[in-house]
């Protein structure tokens, strides 16, 4: 492991006058976010050796001050950087460096998936996947992957209950359920997958309506009950919550998009 650098890599009037060339490459580039801006910003410093592995991240509100962009911006990008594996987020403590993936390991760019794959049929791959992944982390799951699934759906309806994004939380359930398997490989793939699958990203994209609380909710009773199961050591019925979820999570994106292509067909 290399040794860490110590402190910042970049102080944040360092950070700050590059908040408006930030904006400019997003202006430039067309169908390039902000966030997709940053992570690009934060992939090309790991990339290059300039963060290294174990070097912390500013912390969220440094990002937003420095490059003057939202919350909802830093979140997306941090997300999709711990999707690609090249980050990852202790709670409490902050953003980490990781080190580099090695070569054989399946990937997928999640800024592509993000803007060219079929989520639809990603979805697909998902209820094979995490259908299996629910049913052994049934059976191999220990009290502290248990307690840790609990933390996340409790983030995941406190963040709903105060109108915040719940992405991520939804996002750490599922990746606690590969991780309960016991097969790192069901939390590899996950984690190649990222945050960028989680259907409620791509509502966003087709400029619907965003979720609101009562698709939340919903989302939270399927968690619920996957997470029951999973307690009690159910295998059978783990699976099944898990496929009735992801099913249901299939129709909703479907339903979404349709939606939005009947939007875009009205006269402006």
């Amino acid at each position: 492991m290399n040794t860490p650098s110590t402190g910042l890599p970049e102080s944040i009037a360092s950070v700050a006058q590059h908040a408006s060339s930030l904006r400019g490459r997003a202006g430039r580039s067309a169908g390039r976010s902000l966030a997709k801006v940053l992570f690009d910003e934060f992939e090309s410093k790991i990339r290059q050796g300039l963060l290294r592995e174990g070097d912390k991240l500013p912390t969220e509100s440094e990002l937003v001050q420095g490059y003057d962009v939202s919350r909802t911006v830093v979140r997306e990008a941090l997300s999709k950087l711990q999707a690609a594996g090249m980050v990852e987020t202790r709670h409490g403590i902050g953003t980490f460096v990781l080190p580099p993936r090695s070569g054989g390991m399946f990937f997928l760019d999640p800024s592509e998936l993000a803007e060219s794959v079929d989520v639809l049929a990603v979805l697909e791959l998902r209820i094979s996947l995490e259908t299996e992944s629910a049913g052994l982390a049934a059976q191999r799951r220990t009290e502290g992957q248990l307690q840790a699934m609990r933390a996340a759906l409790d983030d995941f309806a406190q963040s709903t209950q105060l109108g915040e994004d719940t992405v991520a939380h939804d996002f750490r359930f599922h990746l606690q359920i590969a991780q309960a398997t016991g097969n790192r490989y069901f939390a590899d793939i996950m984690n190649h997958l990222g945050t960028t699958l989680i259907p409620r990203t791509r509502v966003g994209t087709t400029r619907s309506s965003p979720p609101n609380d009562g698709y939340l909710q919903r989302v939270n009773r399927e968690h619920e009950e996957i997470y029951m199961a999973i307690a009690r050591k159910d295998a059978e019925s783990a699976r099944a919550a898990m496929r009735v979820h992801l099913t249901n999570s299939r129709e909703r994106l479907r339903q979404a998009q349709e939606a939005a292509a009947a939007a875009a067909a009205l006269p402006a």
